[in-house]
């Protein structure tokens, strides 16, 4: 499959910062990232993207207040849109606004690709979207994060604040070795395959707080 060019708009700096390197690791090419609908629009014009995730609400409106301006700073790129539930009007909405693809929330970060790499190819992507209706407590995730002991916990939280494995060790008095034991029975455990799809998966199920870096999941 040919390597997609991305834009990723959204205002939990966290996780569209991990969510791009996913996207690279993946052999994608991330043209830019933005943390509003506003300050994309000069990354959308520059960087002509394929395909835009952006989320669904942010403090300035939600994304199909901006999918025209959007959409006119970068006509040929498909907007897939981001969100923990999915109302019959805001999909209707989407669909008049353009948007091309709707992906959940609580989605891991494979299945988001999978959404984005659907719609590149021309889909339009609803059958893989959130569920009608709110987003009920106790994602998967939510659900393994009680198998996490209190170090593993402790762990991810670290790896969500961007602490290295070295960084890691020193602060929690443990060798590098064992660190990285602990790291990788967290990302056994929530399914994932690196510590960016992790700190995704803590981000966008909330787990853990991204902008204060604690423990939220009980």
């Amino acid at each position: 499959m040919s390597p997609m060019r991305v834009v990723i708009i959204d205002d939990h700096a966290v996780f569209a910062e991990s969510l791009s390197l996913v996207l690279a690791d993946a052999g994608h090419s991330v043209v830019g990232v933005a943390f509003s609908p506003a300050d994309a629009l000069p990354v959308l014009r520059t960087g002509r993207p394929e395909v835009c995730l952006i989320d669904l609400r942010f403090p300035s409106g939600t994304a199909l207040d901006w999918m025209g301006r959007l959409r006119a700073a970068s006509p040929p790129t498909s907007f897939v849109v981001l969100t923990g539930f999915l109302e019959q009007p805001v999909l209707d909405a989407g669909i008049r606004a353009g948007v091309r693809g709707f992906a959940h929330k609580g989605q891991q970060a494979g299945d988001i690709l999978s959404v984005l790499r659907r719609v590149a190819d021309g889909e339009v992507v609803v059958d893989q979207a959130a569920p009608r209706g709110p987003l009920r407590p106790g994602t998967e995730a939510q659900r393994v994060a009680q198998f996490l002991t209190p170090r593993e916990r402790e762990v991810l939280t670290r790896l969500v604040r961007g602490e290295s494995t070295q960084a890691l060790a020193k602060a929690m008095g443990v060798t590098r070795s064992t660190a990285r034991s602990h790291v990788q029975s967290v990302l056994s455990k929530l399914g994932v395959h690196s510590q960016r799809e992790a700190v995704v998966e803590a981000a966008r199920n909330g787990l853990v707080s991204v902008e204060t870096g604690e423990w939220l999941a009980g």
